[in-house]
């Protein structure tokens, strides 16, 4: 790896360099990724070397046509084909609803998946852009976002969920609320591509709802899902009608052989492909436990297969980035280009504990390390940050985390009107302290620090959910029932750590771990699976409903829609 790692992320359009120019600048080997959010347990290494066999046959034959992968699709995962198009990876359809269904104007949450903002923009398009408030911790309120919509005329709006980078959830009930309020609108897209990763609700998705409304689209992900990044496909849901229309528009051939391959044989792998997802959410429960410990890191509530987490006081994202791969291989995603982030924050994809180890091992070296090298100053030298991520952090130091509840009461004693809780990643993430974390705290909530001057914006965190209350993680229908997970495999014994942020066991659900996050919190669990409505969402009338002139055949070959 070059000493001067900084170029390989200027000389790229992206993100990040690829995984295959990183390979080419080392001795040939990559590094660790915790950059791109991939599933590191599916395939199974079975199914790597039943492709390996059959290699040459795969890329030496046209694929069958869309059609025909699609209907295989949804046989497995029983849907309709006439409401379903299968793309070239999700940004291709991205591309597609951008060209055909945006008129004028997207509303989008920010920070979020970049192409939602940079597409539209590509061709002319105006965004209007929705500030998640770091605050809040990146929670969506929807009644807000659908006044920010009225407010600006939007006519397409776009919700991820959960929400890539900070793996926000929302529960179903708040978006089928959401989608009957913007019935008048031209589209609604509701991009689940790291839903299968949730474990909030046992039904997540809206797709049966989205096939029912004339202006509804989700967006589904496969790469992410199977681990296949490579391959290029996912797919997308809807009415028939704006089904048939994208569909009308991709080539015969946009899914390549290994994409046909692949979804032929996920039929004999479902009980695999089920506990895959179930490890997934055990480690990344694990994964925010050990990154909770790390000295002023904060780690945001997640139901992706990545957390978000906010550097110490005085870390700067773009220098931890790249002493992380240049000094311990490792690849990590700084969010400083991603509108509404900043460098302060890293998104940190969640992989088996032995990586994890070695991840955390490198930022306590990047971060901490020797005070001469530290990405972390010492506490008297100051910092070169703005004043605003200053103020951020003034204010989320000063109330030890409960500043949300400080603001509360000062506007209750004030008679101003408190809003509305925001469920699911509504509360603020407690950062540990700059120098030390603090001691286990009792199970009762500290008294909050009241500060300087209310801010009515912010919300006040819902309580946890007990264990009782959550829902155990669903089985993907219609794959069999996942197999038991065996023991897990004995990991080497941790890299030491310093004393001070040494772990000190499992977290009860309702105790704050050293890193601020209850247990439940670090799941994503912050609000009962049944939210009541949002106050400020009332159902607009639909427009637009197709006639049956416009509804494609049952075999989903009608192109006119």
């Amino acid at each position: 790896m070059p000493d001067n790692v900084t170029s390989l992320f200027r000389n790229t359009a992206a993100h990040s360099p690829s995984m295959a120019a990183l390979t080419r600048e080392s001795d040939g080997s990559g590094p660790v990724d915790f950059c791109i959010p991939c599933n590191p347990y599916f395939p199974t290494p079975a199914m790597f070397e039943e492709m390996a066999a059959r290699l040459r046959e795969i890329v030496t034959y046209y694929p069958s046509g869309a059609d025909t992968i699609t209907a295989e699709l949804c046989g497995l995962l029983q849907l309709p084909p006439q409401c379903v198009a299968m793309g070239n990876g999700s940004t291709e359809l991205i591309t597609w609803i951008d060209h055909l269904l945006v008129r004028e104007s997207l509303a989008v949450p920010v920070p979020t998946f970049g192409r939602w903002t940079d597409q539209p923009m590509e061709t002319g398009k105006r965004v209007d852009m929705f500030p998640l408030q770091e605050a809040n911790g990146f929670g969506l309120d929807l009644a807000q976002y659908a006044e920010f919509i009225r407010a600006r005329g939007t006519r397409a709006a776009v919700v991820c969920n959960p929400n890539n980078p900070d793996g926000g959830y929302l529960h179903k009930q708040q978006l089928v609320q959401f989608m009957d309020a913007m019935a008048d609108l031209d589209l609604v897209v509701i991009d689940e591509s790291f839903l299968e990763f949730a474990d909030a609700e046992a039904e997540p998705s809206v797709v049966q709802e989205a096939m029912l409304r004339p202006n509804v689209i989700v967006l589904r992900s496969l790469g992410k899902n199977f681990g296949l990044h490579g391959i290029r496909f996912g797919y997308l849901v809807a009415n028939p009608a704006l089904a048939g229309r994208v569909r009308s528009m991709l080539p015969k051939w946009n899914l390549n052989s290994f994409a046909e391959h692949v979804v032929f044989m996920l039929r004999e792998h479902g009980p695999e492909y089920a506990q895959s997802l179930l490890q997934v959410r055990r480690d990344r429960l694990d994964m925010a436990s050990h990154l909770s410990a790390l000295p002023g890191l904060t780690v945001y509530p997640s139901q992706g297969n990545f957390l978000f987490v906010r550097l110490p006081v005085g870390a700067e994202g773009t220098v931890v980035r790249d002493r992380m791969l240049a000094e311990h291989r490792i690849l990590v995603r700084e969010c400083g280009n991603k509108i509404g982030s900043s460098s302060r924050f890293l998104r940190l994809v969640v992989r088996p504990q032995v990586d994890v180890r070695r991840l955390v091992s490198g930022l306590e070296q990047v971060l901490y390390g020797t005070r001469r090298g530290a990405a972390v100053p010492e506490l008297s030298t100051g910092t070169s940050y703005s004043s605003g991520t200053a103020a951020v952090d003034r204010l989320m130091n000063e109330t030890n985390g409960a500043g949300v509840q400080g603001l509360a009461a000062q506007a209750a004693g004030a008679g101003m009107p408190l809003p509305a809780a925001v469920p699911m990643g509504g509360g603020t993430p407690v950062p540990a302290a700059a120098q030390a974390p603090p001691p286990a705290p009792a199970p009762q909530t500290p008294a909050p620090v009241p500060l300087p001057a209310p801010v009515p914006t912010l919300t006040p965190a819902p309580a946890p959910m007990a264990p009782a209350a959550m829902a155990p993680p669903p089985t993907p229908a219609p794959f069999a029932a996942p197999v038991p997970v065996p023991a897990p495999v004995p990991m080497p014994a941790p890299v030491p750590v310093p004393a001070a942020a040494a772990a000190v066991g499992p977290t009860p659900p309702g105790v704050p771990a050293r890193g601020g996050l209850t247990a439940a919190q670090v799941r994503g669990m912050t609000a009962p699976p049944a939210p009541a409505p949002a106050a400020g969402l009332t159902p607009a009338p639909a427009t637009g409903w197709p006639n049956a002139q416009s509804w494609p055949n049952a075999a989903g070959m009608d192109r006119t829609g």
